[in-house]
């Protein structure tokens, strides 16, 4: 994993091994905040800073870091990233940081950030962590703007905010409520999962 490249850590990170349809951590945020894109985009960037910026001082001091701390170190810098986010959101917004409530503290026991410091940023160089960082963030992003997407426009006929819909549209109820994210979230996982296997299949033919 050392020789990665960028291309191939953003294959992994987006498609190959996305956290949420491939490895399946990270879930609970993905269903609390998908109601509106817009808080899908502001937590997902949230998680790519919080994520990138962890690998990278996981990694730059991974050589100097006891090994039965480095799990109790990992979370005390996860905590900082993510302290600094919370702050900047409630200075500067606030609305969004009330929408948010306490998912964007959360992120400090997302699964997504602490595996990704303990199984690739623990083992790897600085930059290499650091795209890692963005590229999981990024699959993360992906499929909460995803879910979001169909949620908000369905369920309330904007995107991003904007009308799309007219008078005539009458707002599906369920999109808003969270059983709609389950559905889904189990929609899009089934279909990765088949894309998946049919590359696979290719793949194996091919060869």
């Amino acid at each position: 994993m050392i020789g990665d490249s960028p291309k191939k850590i953003f294959k992994k990170g987006i498609w190959e091994d996305n956290p949420i349809f491939k490895q399946v951590v990270g879930i609970c945020s993905a269903l609390a905040v998908t109601n509106l894109m817009l808080n899908s985009l502001i937590m997902g960037l949230g998680l790519i800073f919080v994520t990138a910026f962890s690998e990278l001082t996981v990694s730059i001091i991974r050589k100097f870091t006891p090994k039965h701390i480095r799990m109790m170190v990992q979370v005390l810098i996860i905590s900082v990233y993510v302290i600094m986010v919370d702050i900047f959101l409630k200075a500067y917004y606030p609305e969004m940081s009330k929408a948010l409530g306490p998912y964007v503290g959360l992120i400090i026991t997302n699964c997504i950030i602490m595996g990704r410091c303990e199984g690739y940023a623990q083992n790897n160089p600085p930059l290499n962590s650091f795209l890692d960082g963005i590229a999981s963030g990024l699959g993360y992003t992906i499929i909460l703007l995803a879910i979001s997407f169909i949620r908000e426009l369905f369920g309330f006929g904007t995107i991003f905010g904007y009308k799309v819909f007219g008078d005539w549209w009458t707002n599906w109820t369920i999109m808003v409520m969270p059983p709609a994210a389950f559905f889904i979230l189990g929609v899009i996982v089934w279909w990765a999962r088949s894309k998946t296997t049919e590359e696979e299949k290719e793949g194996g033919a091919i060869n």
